[in-house]
């Protein structure tokens, strides 16, 4: 058998939302003015692969500096 890369399956708007504790709503804003999870688009169907939402959650990932400390 050859090797073949291992697909998690995406997940629809609901599971994504509920992954990221936010509304489907606030998802669909997302996708139209952007700055939301990158997503897949088949026909009318909206997908996501949580890998692009766990990079999407880790690009907004704060540090404090010793100044937030204070």
């Amino acid at each position: 058998m050859k090797n073949t890369p291992h697909i998690e399956p995406l997940l629809h708007e609901a599971q994504a939302a509920k992954l990221l504790a936010v509304s489907s709503a606030w998802l669909q804003r997302k996708r139209w003015e952007g700055g939301g999870p990158a997503y897949i688009k088949h026909g009318r169907a909206v997908r996501y692969e949580r890998a692009a939402i766990e990079a999407w959650i880790e690009a907004r990932r704060i540090t404090p500096t010793a100044e937030d400390q204070r």
